[in-house]
């Protein structure tokens, strides 16, 4: 059963192919092929302050614009969302170059995995150093079509990941790092209860409304309205 679609975002009150992910259905991501060029590299032997520190950095906010804008937009996506996806592509620049490049907004990245191959994909953004995890996920929306219906869709995150300087070991030490991926998910976890999140994209406006959906800009500004931008 596919993804119910509905209203210009991904709805997954329901079971489907992308299923909800667990602590518990997580583990079969692990069983599945998460190398490159039959490299293997297990980060759980690395000690254990370099591994939190690796948590540390995954966890940090991701933010765009300036830290005193009055508008906080906090995003709940999927990278392998083609709704998250055409907002993107579309509605984000519009909206970065007229309420965020001009301190209007700061706007939050949250990652919201509909499966593993969007787990993975948030994992590898974030771990890039800050300054490149906007660009790559601009990079990975933006090819989103070829990456996911590649014949290996693992090889083709690995070819983006090189582009940002992530070697063969790193990807796969990457790709096995239980713990990061886990860290992942339980950021999701959290915000799907706090939120009630049932969709993807959502929005959560200056922690006081949730919106939803591959919305035009236009709407956007339309449901800032009660703010001052």
């Amino acid at each position: 059963m596919s993804i119910k679609e509905n209203f210009g975002h991904h709805s997954f009150a329901s079971n489907n192919a992308f299923h909800t992910i667990t602590r518990r259905s997580l583990i079969h991501f692990f069983v599945a092929s998460g190398t490159v060029a039959c490299l293997t590299t297990n980060f759980s032997r690395k000690p254990l302050a370099d591994i939190n520190d690796t948590l540390e950095h995954i966890s940090k906010p991701r933010i765009l614009g300036q830290s005193n804008a009055p508008i906080h937009i906090t995003e709940y996506y999927s990278m392998t969302c083609s709704h998250c996806r055409d907002f993107h592509n579309i509605t984000f620049p519009e909206l970065k170059t007229n309420l965020i490049d001009t301190g209007k907004v700061k706007f939050e990245f949250s990652p919201f995995p509909l499966d593993g191959l969007a787990l993975r994909a948030h994992a590898i953004a974030r771990a890039l150093p800050e300054n490149k995890y906007f660009g790559m996920v601009t990079l990975l929306m933006s090819k989103q079509d070829e990456w996911i219906k590649a014949q290996d869709p693992l090889k083709a995150l690995y070819r983006y990941g090189q582009l940002a300087g992530m070697s063969a070991s790193d990807f796969n030490g990457l790709m096995q790092n239980r713990p990061l991926l886990e860290k992942i998910v339980e950021m999701r976890q959290k915000n799907s209860v706090a939120w009630q999140i049932k969709a993807t994209p959502s929005f959560v406006i200056n922690d006081e409304k949730m919106i939803s959906g591959n919305i035009s800009f236009e709407e956007f500004k339309s449901e800032l309205a009660d703010y001052e931008i």
